[in-house]
Parts: C-alpha cells; structure tokens; sequence
C-alpha cells in the first residue's frame, strides 16, 4: 500500500447522501504552523449536508471531487515547521477553518495548530468527536447572547448535535430552559437538563411564553420565533434553512441592523482558547459528549442519510480508524 496516499470521503457530484463515495486521495504534509493528524472520528454535521446536496453552489463551486467533515478527533502524527506546543502523538480535538472548507471524513487531516485543543484525559476520541461543535454554543450563549443566571433560554432543534449541548451549557449558565424537541427526545432533553421539554410539533409559538435568549438550531421561521423575545432579548441562529440559504442570511442581516432584538448568526471559528474552554466544562461536568450512532467511515453516507431522516439525539459520529 502506497504510504503517501490514504482514505478519504468524496464526491463528484452534487446529490444525496448516495453521492458519497471512500477513494484513495494523496496524504496531506503539514505546512509551518500545522499539524498532520491522524483522525479517529468525526460528527457529521448540518452545513455539510447542504453543500453536499448543492444548495450551496454559488459558494462552493463546481470544482469535484469534493470532500466532507468539518471536526475531527485524533492524534498528532507530525508537527508542521514552528510547532512546539503540540508533539506526535498528542490527542487532539478540532474544527477545520472557515477557510479551510472541508476534509476531516479522512484517515489524516492538516490543520493550523492554533484550531486544535489537547484532549481532555479519560475521553475516548469517537465519543469526544461529538463535541467540537460545542465551542460555537459556548460562544453564541457567553459572548454573542451574553446568557446571564436566571435568565430564560429557548432552545430549538434541543436533541440535535448544537441543541443538545446548548441545554446542557445553558442549564450550567444557570438559565431557566425551555426545550423543543420531537416528541419522542421529550426524556432525552429532560435528561441533559432541560427545566421545560416541549414537542414542537403540537405546541403554537405563541403558548411558549417569553425568552431573554433564544437559541435556533433549526434554521426555519426566525420571524415567528424573535416575537418572543423580550424587550432586549436576543435571538442567535446557529443553522439556516437549507431550502432558502440565501432568505435566511438577508433576514438575519436585516435585523442585526434594525431593531433592538436582534438576531445574529453566527457558524462558529474556533481557536485553541475555545477548546481549552471546552475542555474546562467537561472536566466540571458541565458538558458530557451524546451519541446516537456511530457508523464506519465506509457508511458516511448513511450517517447523511440518517441525519436527513430527522430524529437525531446527540451526533451520529463516524469512526475512521
């Protein structure tokens, strides 16, 4: 087997999940600043669902193949030129750059050393994959929404892969929060810490009452959801609807300039003092990784297709090595 290539998940069109395909691409060298890492797993997440499926295309180009993943957990396998914070074999965790697009559903991955945080100890790598994306909670409830105790937090899309770490984080924050799941995650939300657990599907907005801060990870109907906000309150979308990309950007954009309850929107760019924050809240208990299925890199595109389906609790994670 040729040493210099490895496996990785592409496509070379855009569709469903069915497009995805594991071929053989050249092993990436880290530059100055990178790290080569060896990945463990990765989570599959809802941005990379759109760009696969195409709904993206004016931003993500018609070059192919393509790969996906956006966060990763692994070890380090070779420091770039400069590293001297990391050194081979040092467990890692990390999210792939805004710039950087994606590539983590691979046997290696380079990555500035500044996007990767030490693994805590005691965490096993295919469930800590379902955590990297906790960093934007973290920074969409402490900095963007500035979350303070006794506040009233709602949470949409509550047992998905954001909204469950956003009711767990936001009970730590010491908030009083409001769930909306399927009826069927009705225990699992209740179970990370959820005050109130409600199904989404039978409930009118308007019966939820008011919130200082509302967390979306849904995407869909941002206007119906901001009118509950208080006066002051603040609204953070950490999704967009993937059927109409471009309405859901033009409105948030709207109200971050008019008005005084304000929705922004915010992907998430995490650095190594995120991880670092990540890791504190673990180790306190504050966050703990949910997993609802882990799939080989082989059946990345059931885990698309799964995620597709709706009903997640937690992540579907993939494991690579």
């Amino acid at each position: 087997m040729d040493d210099h290539m490895m496996k990785a998940v592409l496509y070379d069109r855009y569709g469903g999940p069915d497009v995805l395909y594991t071929g053989r691409v050249p092993r990436p060298e880290p530059a100055r600043g990178e790290v080569l890492v060896k990945v463990r797993a990765f989570s599959v997440n809802g941005g990379e669902l759109a760009v696969r499926a195409g709904r993206l295309r004016l931003l993500s180009g018609r070059t192919f193949p393509k790969r996906v993943g956006l966060d990763f957990t692994g070890e380090v396998a070779a420091p770039g030129a400069g590293v001297t914070r990391l050194a081979a074999g040092d467990r890692v965790w990390g999210v792939l750059g805004r710039t950087s697009g994606f590539g983590s559903a691979a046997e290696y991955v380079t990555v500035p050393a500044e996007r990767v945080g030490r693994l805590p100890d005691g965490l096993d790598p295919v469930d800590a994959a379902a955590l990297p994306v906790a960093t934007a909670v973290i920074t969409a409830l402490r900095d963007k929404a500035g979350l303070r105790p006794g506040e009233r937090l709602l949470v949409r899309g509550a047992a998905g892969g954001v909204g469950n770490a956003a009711v767990q984080l936001g009970r730590a924050y010491g908030a009083e929060v409001t769930a909306l799941a399927r009826a069927a995650s009705l225990d699992f939300v209740r179970g990370l810490g959820a005050h109130r657990a409600v199904d989404h599907r039978t409930v009118r907005s308007a019966e939820l009452g008011r919130f200082d801060v509302v967390l979306d990870a849904v995407g869909t109907d941002l206007r119906v959801f901001r009118r509950l906000l208080t006066p002051g309150g603040r609204m953070v979308a950490l999704a967009f609807d993937a059927k109409r990309p471009a309405a859901t950007f033009g409105y948030v954009a709207a109200s971050t300039v008019h008005g005084h309850r304000r929705v922004r929107f915010f992907s998430g760019d995490p650095k190594r003092a995120d991880f670092d924050d990540l890791a504190r809240h673990v180790a306190e208990g504050k966050l703990r990784p949910a997993v609802d299925t882990v799939f080989p890199l082989e059946e990345t595109a059931a885990a698309h297709r799964a995620l597709e389906a709706g009903g997640v609790r937690g992540k579907y994670v993939v494991r690579v090595a």
